[in-house]
């Protein structure tokens, strides 16, 4: 099966805040790109669940907020793509694939 990611997907260890309908659920990131991040350990929410994400990038202090969409599901994944992000929040991204690329070629 052909990977359909067009994005450069880096590996991460980032906790990320998924709130729906006023209900707040704290989702771990295995990996982020521009497009997205994958949530593993978690029951996946249904095809097509938007839901506000707030979180920090590695390297960064300052909260980030974003508007995601569940895309793929696994048994205990699912993956969601950020929806309508804000250039300034596409750089920041980025940014932060950028430092963790780097990071991993040193190693």
């Amino acid at each position: 099966m052909a990977d359909k990611r067009r994005e450069t997907r880096v590996p991460v260890d980032l906790w990320i805040e998924a709130t729906r309908e006023g209900e707040t659920y704290y989702q771990r990131a295995l990996n982020l790109s521009v497009g997205g991040a994958y949530f593993a350990q978690t029951v996946p929410m249904p095809l097509g669940t938007r839901v506000t994400l707030t979180f920090t990038l590695p390297g960064e202090t300052e909260e980030m907020t974003c508007q995601g969409e569940v895309v793929t599901t696994k048994e205990m994944g699912m993956g969601l793509h950020f929806v309508e992000l804000l250039p300034k929040e596409r750089k920041r991204i980025e940014a932060a694939i950028e430092r963790i690329e780097v990071k991993l070629k040193l190693r």
